[in-house]
């Protein structure tokens, strides 16, 4: 997984918001100055800018850190070809994000999505088809809440990642990689799995707060809106059923029992998106549900009417 070149492993870090900041500071962090593994973040703007300055500020749980990376930039001609490409930009700018830096992607480069949704890899692979792509999911509360400044809460921190026909050798050593930076990173032999629970829990979680306008709490208050979540996760499951995924029968319960223990104003990034007017992760979270069923046959007739809904508010190309 070397570069010809020399032995140093290069990362790359694209995006670096929440998930991106979070992460990539981490390993920005423990690596500075290493001469064996060099870590690089992708940013623009004001945001760039600051880092560049001053470092990543990361105030977490577990205690503040200033993470400087070997370089910070949205050149692409300063862009190498690296090793591995850490993915967390929103799922609308992913075509065009990796685009940006092409350079960075060689022959022996794996790409690894940190995104939401379950379609990040096919789409990488279409674009990229003779590069290896892994699977990745996080569980992470974190938010770029100024430039330079990415503050996480909630000390959950956890991230997933595995691959279906993966360098056994390159996964098992970037799990050490990421584990030595403090991250809580595990190797899943199940990720499809892994990543599709969670996806069960974002996707109906995403749609509805958007759709009724208000957070968990207030949703899980009436009885009606209750039952547009289960409606929402029983068709979803139905077609993760349909894709070979089987998911735990006792899996609704206990996302219902998960989305009630969430704090009452709790709602999704894409409820934050809709109510700030930009773009939205719809297409990704709820009109892929639309187009999978549509495509195995399996009817999802609340996210066809909440997709359609949203579709117009947003006024998002359609499936």
């Amino acid at each position: 997984m070397e570069n010809k070149q020399d032995a140093t492993f290069k990362i790359l870090v694209l995006g670096i918001g929440g998930v991106g900041g979070y992460f990539g500071g981490l390993l920005a962090a423990h690596y500075a100055g290493s001469s064996t593994v060099e870590v690089g973040f992708w940013a623009r703007g004001a945001h760039a800018s600051a880092i560049a300055q001053n470092g990543l500020q990361l105030q977490t749980t577990q205690g503040n850190l200033t993470a400087r990376p070997a370089y910070v930039t949205d050149d692409p001609d300063r862009l190498h070809p690296v090793d591995l490409l850490i993915c967390c930009v929103k799922s609308y700018d992913l075509e065009e994000s990796l685009q940006r830096v092409r350079p960075s992607i060689g022959s022996n480069t794996v790409i690894l999505p940190l995104l939401n949704g379950v379609d990040a890899s096919a789409r990488i692979k279409t674009l990229f088809p003779d590069v290896e792509v892994w699977e990745g999911c996080v569980y992470v509360v974190a938010r770029l809440s100024e430039p330079g400044i990415v503050k996480e809460s909630g000390g959950i921190g956890q991230l997933y990642f595995g691959a279906t026909n993966g360098d056994a050798q390159k996964l098992r050593r970037v799990e050490g990689l990421l584990q030595a930076a403090g991250i809580r990173a595990e190797l899943s032999d199940t990720i499809l799995h892994t990543i599709w629970t969670k996806f069960l829990f974002i996707s109906a979680v995403a749609t509805a707060t958007s759709y009724l306008n208000a957070g968990m709490g207030a949703i899980l208050e009436k009885p009606e809106n209750k039952q547009l979540l289960l409606d929402l996760l029983g068709e979803l499951q139905a077609v993760a059923r349909a894709k070979g995924i089987l998911l735990p029968n006792d899996l609704l319960p206990t996302m219902l029992q998960r989305m009630a223990a969430l704090p009452y104003a709790t709602t999704s990034s894409m409820h934050s998106d809709f109510q700030k007017g930009g773009k939205t992760e719809l297409t990704s979270l709820t009109g892929y549900v639309v187009r999978e069923g549509r495509a195995h046959q399996v009817p999802t007739p609340t996210y066809e009417r909440l997709y359609a809904a949203l579709q117009e508010r947003s006024q998002q190309p359609q499936v």
